[in-house]
Parts: C-alpha cells; sequence; structure tokens
C-alpha cells in the first residue's frame, strides 16, 4: 500500500527535498525514479533559488551542501527506505487494518526529522545572509504559493473541490493498483464526501507557517551562524514546522491521519488479486531502483 501523503507547509520549502529525495521512491512514475534521484541536488537547488534568489556566494554554499546531503541519504537512508518497501510488499497480498498502515507512517517521521538535521548545517549558514531584498522576494513567492493554494482548495463549489480531492485520490492510487473499478471510485468518493478535511484550517496553517519563517528570519538576519542563538531559532521554527503551536490543527492533523488510513485500508481491502499483483509489482520495483541506487552514483 502506498504510505499516506500528507499536503502540509515546509520551512522554507526544505521538506521539499523529502519529495525529490525520498517520496519520489514512493509517490512518482517508477521509471522516473533514478533520473529524479540523480538529478536531486540541482532541482533541489532551483526549487530552493526560486523562494530566494540566492547570491553567487550562498549559491555555491547550498549546491554544495546539497551535494553533501544527496550523498548522506544514498548512504544512511535509502537502506532504510528500501527496507519499507520491502515491509509493505510483505503487507500487500492481505487485507490491512487503518492501525498497521499508521504505524508504517509514523516510522517515516524519523526520517524527516534525520533529514532536516543533517540539512542544519546549510540552514545555519544560509539564514544569517538573507538580504532585504531576498526577504521581500520570499514574501511575495510565499503569496503566490499561498494564492495558488487557496485557487485549488477554496475556490469554487462544495462539488468541485470535491471532485479536485477524489481527482488527487485516484492519481495516487491508480499507478499502484491500475485501473480502479466504478464500487473502488464510489467507495474513494464517499471517503472525500464524509473527510474531515477543512481547507480554511489548512489555508491558516499554512499561512501561520510562512509568517512564522518570515518572523524567524528576521531575527537571524545579519547574525554570525555560528551564534547559538541563531541556531535555538531555527530549530524552533523547524519543531514548529513539524509540530504545530496551534492545538486545533495539530488535533486535526492527527484525525486526518487517521482517516486517510482508514481510507487506503478500505481500498486496498477492496483490491481483487490482480491489484494486488500489480501493487506488489510496483513496489518491488521502487525498492529495487532503492538498492540500485545505493550502490550506482549515476
Amino acid at each position: 500500500m502506498p504510505v499516506p501523503h500528507q499536503s502540509t507547509s515546509r520551512f522554507l520549502k526544505l521538506r521539499h527535498i523529502i519529495g525529490v529525495l525520498l517520496a519520489v521512491l514512493l509517490l512518482s512514475g517508477c521509471s522516473a525514479v533514478k533520473l529524479a534521484y540523480h538529478n536531486a541536488p540541482e532541482l533541489s537547488y532551483w526549487w530552493l533559488d526560486s523562494y530566494l534568489d540566492f547570491t553567487p556566494a550562498q549559491s555555491s554554499r547550498v549546491r554544495s551542501d546539497l551535494t553533501a546531503l544527496q550523498s548522506w541519504h544514498r548512504q544512511h537512508e535509502l537502506p532504510l527506505y528500501a527496507a519499507t518497501l520491502e515491509k509493505l510488499q510483505a503487507m500487500a497480498g492481505a487485507s490491512v487494518s487503518a492501525g498497521q498502515l499508521c504505524a508504517v507512517a509514523e516510522e517515516l517521521r524519523p526520517r524527516l526529522q534525520a533529514l532536516l538535521d543533517s540539512a542544519e548545517p546549510m540552514v545555519l549558514a544560509i539564514s544569517p545572509t538573507l538580504t532585504m531584498a531576498q526577504m521581500a522576494h520570499l514574501t511575495q513567492q510565499f503569496d503566490k504559493r499561498a494564492e495558488k493554494w487557496r485557487q485549488d482548495w477554496l475556490a469554487g463549489t462544495a462539488l468541485e473541490r470535491r471532485e479536485r480531492r477524489l481527482k488527487q485520490l485516484l492519481e495516487r492510487a491508480e499507478p499502484f493498483y491500475g485501473r480502479i473499478d466504478k464500487a473502488q471510485r464510489a467507495l474513494l468518493q464517499n471517503a472525500v464526501a464524509d473527510s474531515l478535511f477543512d481547507a480554511d484550517l489548512n489555508h491558516r496553517e499554512a499561512l501561520r507557517r510562512q509568517q512564522d519563517t518570515l518572523q524567524t528570519l528576521r531575527r537571524v538576519q545579519g547574525r554570525k551562524p555560528d551564534e547559538p542563538g541563531v541556531r535555538v531559532e531555527m530549530r524552533g521554527l523547524i519543531e514548529r514546522a513539524m509540530s504545530s503551536p496551534d492545538t486545533e490543527y495539530r488535533n486535526y492533523a492527527s484525525r486526518m491521519q487517521l482517516e486517510t488510513c482508514t481510507t487506503l485500508a478500505a481500498l486496498h481491502n477492496s483490491s481483487t488479486a490482480e491489484q494486488r499483483r500489480h501493487l506488489m509489482e510496483a513496489l518491488k520495483d521502487y525498492e529495487s531502483d532503492a538498492r540500485a541506487l545505493m550502490t550506482n552514483p549515476r
């Protein structure tokens, strides 16, 4: 079963590097996995640069650190992801519970923390050097992202928003299971209709994280990267991104994760023998790619 995916805001989108270094192994087309992973430092650089418009000195540091981050990830993290994919294959042939799927998702949370910890030297080196112009550029990019999210998930009628969510679920399920039949589509449609999903609350949390990021970066501007206070500020920001200080949102996120696991378990338990075979083959392909990437830099 594909690991449940939570769509959340990320500190400076550093968690988006997960999307290039990790989630591509689980969520993207298998044929693109190796190419995306090999190019992860460059793809991540251009993504971050679109938000921060790096100076030449910053650019050199970020490129170097992203290359080192990938090397660390290849050596220390890929074996763990390969093991998770192997575990999912063993689960794929039988019925599963929501608890089993959520347990796998929780096993991956430390991997995110490990990546953020490994990226910390880059964050500490770059954050205090950001200029006022770069902060203005970041603010503008945040505003664009917030508006796009609003258009995608808050605009339109309730029916149109539900249809967009259903389409997203189908696009994530079909690469693993193959064609989703009419009854399974109805299962997902009902899950979306009954969902606790709260676009307004998600949007509010995204805006909170954006403002938190901007305020924290302004507090460290012009300070020396090795000052203890800088590290405290940046670690605090990451901790608040990992676990929101908003109790209502934390409780909501927990309920949404269980809901996602429940929906995925119901979909999997409705799958045919052919769909499960398709799933096991897809997971095996991802595992093979992960193991090949451990030993083959190119």
